[in-house]
C-alpha cells in the first residue's frame, strides 16, 4: 500500500499542484491509516475496516474535524486508485463524514490586538517580530503565506502585498501606511543583520540566518503574547480571524473581506458575520439606554 501512497502523493504535488503543507497532511493521514491496517494485518481493505479505523480515531479522542479530514484524505486516495485502475472496488463509497459541530473561530479583542502590536522594538529580531505581527494582522494572512513571503511580494511604493495562497492562487492585498512603514524599516535597516552571511529572498529571517518556519513564528507569537500580558490562548490563525471580524464590524463588504482572505466561496466568509452579530447583540445589551430599564 505504501507504494500506492507514494504515487498518490507525487500526483497531488506535481500534477494537482497542491501546496507542500497539504501534501504533507495527506501523507501523514495515509501513512497513519496504513500503519493501522498493518497492525491489524489487513490486506484486502473493506468498508468495515475503514469504519473500524474511524472508531479507533474516535476512541483515541481525535476531534471530529480531524477525523473528517483524515476520512477525506483516505477517500480521495481511493478515488485516485479507482481512476488509475489500480483497484476495482472503492471501500470508501459508503463512508459518510462525521458531523462536525460548528464552532465560531476565536478572535482577539481590539484591546488585545493593540497590546500585541503596539510595542517599541529594540533589537533586529524585535523589529522582525513587529513586522510579522503587523503584516499578519493587517492583511489577514495564513501563517504559511506569511513565512513564505519573498521580498518581491511586498510593494512598499504602492502599499500592497502579493500572496500565493491555497492552490498557489495569487491575490493582492492593500496595506495601511503604518504597515508599510514598519516593513520598510525592517527591510532596509534590520533584515540584513539577521542573514549572517546566508543568501535568501525570503522576507522574514530566523535567529539562525535562515527563513523563519511556521513553528518558529508560532513559538515567537506565544512568547510575545505572554510578555505583553495577553492571557487568552490563541494561535497564529486567530490573527486572521480577528482581521476579518474587525473589518466586518467596521462596515466592510463581506465579499471584499472574502477576497482578501482568499476564500473561493462566500459561505466560508459568512461565519465571521455570526461573530460580528454576537458582538452587536452584546453591545446592545450593555449600552442601549432602553435595555437598561428592564
Amino acid at each position: 500500500m505504501n507504494n500506492f501512497i507514494n504515487d498518490y502523493i507525487n500526483y497531488v504535488f506535481i500534477e494537482k499542484k497542491l501546496s507542500s503543507n497539504t501534501k504533507d497532511a495527506y501523507q501523514r493521514d495515509l501513512l497513519a491509516f496504513s500503519n493501522f491496517l498493518n497492525n491489524k494485518k489487513i490486506n484486502n481493505i473493506t468498508t468495515d475496516d475503514i469504519r473500524n479505523y474511524i472508531n479507533y480515531l474516535s476512541d483515541n479522542r481525535e476531534k471530529d474535524k480531524t477525523i473528517a479530514r483524515k476520512v477525506v484524505s483516505i477517500r480521495t486516495f481511493f478515488d485516485y486508485l479507482i481512476r488509475e485502475k489500480k483497484i476495482n472496488n472503492n471501500p470508501c463509497e459508503k463512508i459518510e463524514l462525521p458531523k462536525i459541530k460548528k464552532t465560531l473561530p476565536k478572535t482577539l479583542s481590539e484591546e488585545e490586538i493593540n497590546k500585541l502590536l503596539d510595542f517599541k522594538p529594540n533589537t533586529a529580531l524585535e523589529h522582525r517580530n513587529k513586522a510579522m505581527l503587523e503584516l499578519a494582522y493587517a492583511c489577514g494572512l495564513r501563517v504559511s503565506e506569511l513565512v513564505n513571503l519573498s521580498l518581491n511580494d511586498i510593494n512598499l511604493k504602492d502599499n500592497y502585498v502579493r500572496i500565493f495562497g491555497k492552490g498557489k492562487k495569487e491575490r493582492i492585498i492593500p496595506m495601511a501606511t503604518v504597515t508599510t512603514n514598519i516593513l520598510e524599516e525592517y527591510i532596509n535597516i534590520y533584515r540584513g543583520s539577521l542573514l549572517k552571511g546566508y543568501l535568501t529572498d525570503k522576507m522574514f529571517i530566523s535567529s539562525y540566518g535562515k527563513p523563519i518556519t511556521r513553528q518558529g513564528f508560532f513559538k515567537m507569537l506565544k512568547k510575545h503574547a505572554k510578555e505583553r500580558g495577553i492571557q487568552k490562548d490563541f494561535s497564529p490563525h486567530t490573527l486572521r480571524h480577528s482581521f476579518a471580524t474587525e473589518l466586518l464590524e467596521y462596515g466592510a463588504d463581506l465579499r471584499s473581506v472574502g477576497e482578501m482572505l482568499g476564500h473561493e466561496n462566500i459561505k466560508t466568509t459568512q461565519i465571521y458575520t455570526h461573530i460580528s452579530n454576537n458582538k452587536i447583540k452584546k453591545d446592545y445589551d450593555k449600552f442601549h439606554p432602553r435595555n437598561k430599564k428592564y
